[in-house]
């Protein structure tokens, strides 16, 4: 039996099922295009977080070279210019003492002393 209206109704729900899988189909492609274009960016992203890092090490570097020109500067004008420095200097080094002085040596810790050497 041929109900009236019937090639109609099938014809529309074959219809609905091809648009149904065309969108679900296009939403798949959405998706592959989002993750390639993600996919892209990620390497640039990590080689931008390394040359941070990498920056802020360098700045790191660059102040305690700068602290330690400072220190050096500083001592430098003072064994140019105050004889009472260079005077204990010289004597810490060549370990003499004046009559009546009595000198206290404190050590440093070991860890630090390797940090230096």
């Amino acid at each position: 039996m041929d109900y009236p209206g019937y090639g109609d109704f099938r014809a529309r729900r074959e219809a609905s099922i091809w648009q149904q899988l065309n969108r679900i189909l296009r939403g798949l492609l959405c998706v592959a295009l989002a993750l390639v274009i993600i996919s892209l960016f990620i390497p640039q992203q990590k080689k931008l977080t390394q040359s941070r890092g990498e920056i802020d090490n360098l700045h790191a570097q660059v102040t305690e070279q700068k602290m330690l020109l400072a220190r050096q500067t500083r001592e430098v004008n003072l064994l140019k210019t105050d004889p009472v420095y260079l005077e204990t200097i010289a004597r810490d080094r060549l370990d003499l003492m004046k009559e009546g002085e009595t000198i206290f040596r404190l050590e440093q810790p070991q860890a630090k002393r390797g940090a230096q050497r």
